[in-house]
């Protein structure tokens, strides 16, 4: 009776020890304080907090705000922004300083952040970044960001990385891509308007692993004209199962 006991104590004790990687969203956002009759300067950034494993939340943590920077700040010394109290704001104040000088070319300034757990599986972590900013000009920029990672350890997991071989894989997604936008086989891959760099076919910045498979995203501006629009490519996993690293 003494060692069943023991033994159910090490069990909970155990089971009490291990911890899970968990997520909860937070919402910063901040307006600014001048008077407006509409379209008044906003920011929101809503983002899951990777929070229970020290070591791994604070790489994950990290990441997502590195790349919140490079979205959203408006300024000369990004890495002065320390958390996302102080991002919110320094957009707004980088727009209030702007609107002192010009006060009549300013308006309607707004960012608006929404980031998901778009896959987890016990081999990739896929966060998404739904993110939108203006600040001037004929329109704003909307696009997505993909951020993996391990979810062992937090650490990036880079787009080379998915593939057994890279190379091998971005020849198959160049025919499939050529099919679904109707660009000849034999013809420049940017015969049809589009603008890849060097007039060579590239992988994207942006891949996603969703619940239908592996989806190739191009942002606008990555491979054709705002007025185009972005260009994505969905690969169920059973089709490409042989060219990825990570099932």
């Amino acid at each position: 009776m003494k060692l069943y006991c023991l033994l159910a104590a090490v069990l909970l004790l155990l089971t009490g020890c291990t911890k899970t990687l968990t997520f909860e969203n937070e919402v910063f956002e901040k307006e600014s304080k001048i008077p407006c009759k509409k379209d008044c300067p906003k920011i929101t950034i809503e983002v899951p907090i990777a929070k229970n494993i020290p070591v791994v939340a604070d790489s994950i943590n990290k990441k997502i705000l590195g790349v919140l920077k490079d979205i959203v700040y408006f300024g000369e010394k990004p890495s002065e922004v320390k958390d996302y109290k102080s991002l919110v704001d320094s957009f707004i104040g980088s727009y209030e300083e702007m609107h002192k000088k010009f006060p009549t070319e300013t308006f309607g300034w707004e960012a608006k952040v929404k980031g998901n757990i778009e896959y987890q599986s016990d081999q990739i972590l896929n966060i998404k970044l739904d993110h939108y900013t203006f600040t001037g000009g004929a329109h704003g920029y909307q696009g997505f960001r993909s951020l993996l990672f391990n979810p062992d350890t937090g650490k990036t997991i880079f787009s080379d990385e998915l593939f057994k071989n890279e190379k091998e894989f971005k020849a198959f997604a160049e025919k499939e891509f050529r099919k679904k936008y109707k660009i000849p086989a034999k013809a420049n891959i940017n015969a049809t308007g589009l603008m890849f760099e060097k007039d060579v076919f590239q992988l994207p910045q942006n891949i996603f692993y969703t619940e239908e498979g592996l989806l190739l995203y191009y942002n606008s501006y990555e491979t054709a004209s705002y007025a185009d629009g972005p260009k994505e490519i969905l690969f169920p996993y059973e089709q490409i199962s042989k060219y990825l690293k990570f099932k």
